[in-house]
């Protein structure tokens, strides 16, 4: 077999076995879903008359969910590969990948496998915290067939980008409780970005701290793909955020894969 048929071999039996272990052990992957519908549920039923004030325009609540919803997708993913990093350090905890290590299997097949299955699992979570939205009242009815799948594929690259840097925090931990901690800041982020209310409206001092992440570009390009709104630079920031992240989590995941244990 080739040195490309061998990769896709291997590749794709790390991903069947993380997502059996994704199947047989839930309890993460919903408990980290919980949070962006509990968010969701919240902001709109709680607070969205008071939130939409700030939109401007009126609207009430229905004008607050069109907004918000884009910004909970890409949270979504945030918190979702949290799990990841613990599903990681889990396996480097427990030995599986020293042992991975010592076998006749392509070397990048090990973190392929992770990489793959959380941006999967990632898609899957999107999928239905979007449901729970258009439950609760979300439309895109101008959005067009194309734009549609941009979205997707901007939902699908932000996954990508942040699962590498998550596997990458997962092999750099001791163990899981610190894999679960240092990727606190993926959930965290999104909540100081333009996802809950837009950045004219924050004190001037923080709007920078708000705007130069990579999530707001992300729901702002996010946004006017569904809803019609001026994306403006928005588009390319995210994409060059999407792959600067990728390229550093898929080194630094790869530099601490390959070096030598302890």
């Amino acid at each position: 077999m080739s040195s490309l048929s061998l990769a896709l071999r291997d590749s794709s039996t790390m991903l069947r076995r993380n997502l059996l272990h994704a199947r047989r052990y839930p309890s993460l992957t919903l408990n980290l879903l919980l949070t962006p519908i509990m968010l969701l549920l919240l902001f709109v039923y709680i607070f969205g008359d008071a939130m939409s004030a700030g939109l401007g325009g009126g609207g009430g609540r229905e004008a607050y969910i069109a907004y918000i919803v884009p910004g909970i997708l890409m949270m979504t993913i945030g918190s979702t590969v949290v799990g990841t990093a613990v599903s990681v350090a889990t396996d480097m905890n427990e030995g599986i990948i020293a042992r991975f290590r010592t076998m006749a299997i392509h070397r990048g097949s090990v973190l392929f496998g992770h990489v793959a299955g959380s941006v999967l699992q990632a898609v899957a979570s999107v999928v239905l915290v979007g449901a729970v939205g258009a439950a609760i009242g979300f439309r895109s009815t101008d959005a067009t067939v194309l734009e549609w799948l941009a979205a997707f594929g901007l939902l699908a690259l932000v996954a990508l980008a942040f699962t590498w840097i998550a596997v990458g925090m997962g092999m750099g931990s001791p163990n899981a409780e610190a894999a679960s901690n240092s990727a606190m800041p993926l959930i965290l982020l999104p909540l100081i970005s333009s996802a809950f209310v837009p950045l004219e409206t924050m004190p001037g001092w923080f709007q920078p701290i708000a705007q130069y992440q990579p999530f707001t570009p992300a729901i702002e390009t996010l946004r006017g793909l569904l809803l019609g709104t001026e994306i403006g630079n928005n588009g390319w920031i995210a994409v060059a955020w999407c792959v600067a992240l990728t390229l550093l989590g898929y080194r630094w995941s790869k530099a601490q894969f390959d070096r030598d244990p302890k």
